[in-house]
Order: C-alpha cells, then sequence, then structure tokens
C-alpha cells in the first residue's frame, strides 16, 4: 500500500514531530499491528517456565524453527532443572549442536538449571532482577519469560524490535537498555509484551533488514523510513514471508 509522496518528502514530514505527535504515532502504529498480526506471539515452544527459559537461551545466533527441533529430545531426557543440572556436559552438547555454539549454551543452559536448583528450590523466578543473575540470562531473555510465562508485561529488545523502533523514528539508539527505556515511555505497560510479538513478527514478515517491503506495508504512512525498501506494491509483495517461523 505505497503512498504517492515521494521518500524524501516523507521523510521531511516527521523532522518536526513533536513529542506528544510521537506518542500518538507510536501507539496508532502499535493498533495497526496488532490489527495485522492478531495471533502474535512467542514463536519458540514451551510448556513450562523452565523450558521458555531454556529455549530462549538456546534462540541467541539460531533461528526458533531451529530451536523447536531441538528442545523435544532435551526436555524428555532432561524434564527439571535438577535433571540437566546433573547431565554429562558432552551429551548436552551433542543435543545442542545443531543451535550453533553448542558448548557456550551447554554451559549456560546447565549453569541456570543448577542455580536454579540450588538457589530456587528448582523453580523459575518471576523477578527481572533474579532471572538476570542467571548464568547465560540478560534482560532480552528474561523479558520474554517474564511476558510469556508469568504476564508480567516487559519489553524484548532483539534485533528485529530494535531495527524497527528505529526506522520508525521511536528512538535513535543502539543499546537495548535504552531502546527498552524510550519504547516503555511511548507506550502503555500493559502492551509491552504484545507489542515486542509484534514487531518481531512485522520485522520477520515484512520490515526486512535489507529489503524492507515498503510498498506492502501497512504502515506506510506513518513510518519515516519509508522507501528503505522497494515502493512499488507488486515488487514488495514478492518480499513479504508469510511464515509461520516456528
Amino acid at each position: 500500500m505505497a503512498t504517492e509522496a515521494s521518500p524524501k518528502a516523507r521523510a521531511r514530514k516527521w523532522k518536526d514531530e513533536t513529542r506528544l505527535g510521537l506518542v500518538r504515532r507510536a501507539r496508532r502504529i502499535n493498533r495497526i499491528l496488532a490489527e495485522t498480526y492478531p495471533d502474535a506471539h512467542c514463536e519458540l515452544n514451551f510448556g513450562t517456565p523452565f523450558q521458555l527459559l531454556v529455549a530462549t537461551v538456546l534462540s541467541a545466533q539460531t533461528t526458533d524453527m531451529r530451536v523447536n527441533l531441538t528442545t523435544p529430545a532435551l526436555f524428555a531426557k532432561y524434564p527439571t532443572p535438577e535433571d540437566l543440572a546433573a547431565a554429562d556436559p558432552e551429551d548436552v552438547e551433542a543435543i545442542l549442536k545443531p543451535t550453533g555454539f553448542f558448548r557456550a549454551k551447554t554451559k549456560s543452559v546447565m549453569g541456570l538449571s543448577a542455580a536454579l536448583r540450588d538457589r530456587f528450590d528448582g523453580e523459575v523466578p518471576g523477578r527481572l532482577e533474579d532471572l538476570v543473575k542467571l548464568p547465560g540470562v540478560g534482560r532480552k531473555t528474561a523479558n520474554v519469560v517474564l511476558g510469556n510465562a508469568f504476564d508480567v508485561p516487559g519489553i524484548t529488545v532483539d534485533t528485529h524490535f530494535g531495527r524497527l523502533a528505529r526506522r520508525f523514528g521511536w528512538t535513535a539508539e543502539d543499546d537495548p537498555v535504552k531502546v527498552e527505556e524510550e519504547i516503555g515511555a511511548l507506550i502503555p505497560r500493559k502492551d509491552w509484551t504484545m507489542l515486542s510479538h509484534r514487531l518481531i513478527w512485522h520485522g520477520r514478515r515484512i520490515c526486512h533488514a535489507r529489503r524492507p517491503a515498503c510498498g506492502a506495508c501497512p504502515l506506510a504512512r506513518l513510518c519515516p523510513s519509508f522507501g528503505e525498501g522497494p515502493v512499488d506494491e507488486e515488487t514488495a509483495r514478492k518480499l513479504v514471508k508469510p511464515g509461520p517461523f516456528s
């Protein structure tokens, strides 16, 4: 749904945007994304907070699909933190090898399992300050777990979220913590988790890193970066990836 104005003319439109205008535009974008992706959700398969925590750690530098193909065997053999903490590292490495960086990931998931066993009675804590103290767990992973396993609102700043937030003109920051803070000031807290899913889905399907499908984007009229990708609708449609990615 390309527009008639040129990309340069459209970019000038946002140059003098007020703070109130930014907030209103950000919330309108969120509403449109909600309509576009009514089924948006975490694309990692999990049944318990522990499974989501491990799966999120494993998702670094690989796809959710690859993680979802790997975790069933892992959780079948090691269903609890106690089981995984006591595992033979070589056996865990053999299971995790397809996810890449499997030695480091083995160390992380076994380490966080031991920490859960020793410090939290084998239960995943529901507080950010506790989660980020676990081996291999940063704010991004903690917010994924909080939002999807505990219904505690959190903003997940992965590569897709950060890219789109900058393209939308919501932030100029690269640091994930600063991005999280700035977006959190634009969007109501109750929407943080779903906003994260929506931006990730949009980034995977339409707003790609190299060639965003601008001409097929439902946000074209609200995006200062319109024109970074093809603006012709027919050309743009060919770039859309419908998913699913799980």
